[in-house]
């Protein structure tokens, strides 16, 4: 397997978990820079877990699509714009998990309450506009909230990651998604007292913010692939 045909099957892979693992179903979308370009691999618009390997687009950052046949999701700026922002950034992954939604639904901030939330140690902005991202004005306004960092929230949406590979980017949003509910479970054992969560302090944060280092993404890239391909569609 050649180089863009391996970027090509792990972006169609990327796709199929983030429907798979519930962070999305007919919506959501996952893509990957072409390396030392300004284009990415784009999906075409369909669930995410339908997403076809030899059925994807390319486009570069001013939305233009310069190949493949069909019509790409109509999000495509919140990619399009985070690359041009972002030399840094090799994939994308926006999706609409429930538990993200409702931490931005009930004004609670992200914070780090387990080991695999550690990548989030320097905190989760939120994109507070309601609506979608159907511009280059917007995407460059998603983009610049999400700024330097990994993550970003969308009020009432869902959430972007951004990070140097689709692998990482697919794994943090797995991550962030699983740190989010754990976060809403022990808010309501805690009857909804914030204060009583035993979040992590920064230095224990710093400690596991490791869990997006190249090791630890084979791993859990290894798993999430794997189990993807033996889940059906909508879980």
């Amino acid at each position: 397997m050649d180089a863009e045909q391996s970027l090509r099957h792990e972006v169609a892979l990327a796709n199929r978990i983030i429907e798979r693992f519930g962070l999305s179903n007919a919506f959501g979308h996952v893509s990957a820079r072409i390396p030392g370009t300004n284009t990415f691999v784009f999906p075409t618009r369909r669930s995410p877990g339908l997403a076809d390997e030899n059925r994807l687009l390319v486009l570069d950052t001013d939305g233009n699509i310069l190949a493949g046949e069909g019509t790409p999701n109509s999000e495509f700026w919140i990619h399009a714009r985070t690359y041009a922002a972002r030399p840094d950034v090799g994939g994308v992954v926006h999706a609409h998990p429930p538990a993200c939604i409702s931490l931005t639904q009930i004004g609670q901030p992200h914070r780090v309450v387990h080991n695999s939330g550690g990548p989030f140690i320097d905190g989760v902005p939120e994109y507070e506009r309601i609506g979608l991202i159907r511009s280059r004005e917007l995407g460059d306004a998603l983009a610049g909230r999400l700024g330097g960092g990994i993550a970003v929230m969308m009020r009432g949406h869902g959430f972007t990651t951004a990070l140097a590979d689709v692998k990482s980017a697919t794994v943090a949003a797995c991550y962030l998604e699983e740190s989010a509910d754990l976060q809403l479970r022990m808010l309501a054992a805690a009857g909804g007292d914030a204060t009583r969560i035993r979040a992590y302090t920064r230095d224990e944060a710093e400690l596991v913010r490791g869990q997006i280092s190249a090791s630890v993404i084979s791993r859990a890239w290894e798993y999430y692939s794997i189990a993807a391909e033996q889940l059906p569609l909508g879980g």
